[in-house]
């Protein structure tokens, strides 16, 4: 079985295109997607989070 890829926090920037100070105010105010934070700090995103967390804020199209 293959594990689900992860993506880097400059990855999910990059989708996003947000800068890393933005993100780090969308977390503190907990309105980041969900991640994983390993041993050495870094964070780690799954790919199905991230698209999950991308149809939480999607907006119905407007009348």
């Amino acid at each position: 079985m293959r594990r689900e890829p992860h993506l880097k926090l400059s990855d999910l920037l990059d989708e996003l295109d947000i800068s890393r100070a933005a993100f780090y105010r969308m977390r503190a105010r907990g309105q980041a997607p969900k991640c994983i934070r390993l041993p050495n700090g870094q964070l780690r995103f799954r790919r199905s989070d991230f698209e999950a967390w991308l149809n939480d804020h999607e907006e119905a199209p407007a009348c």
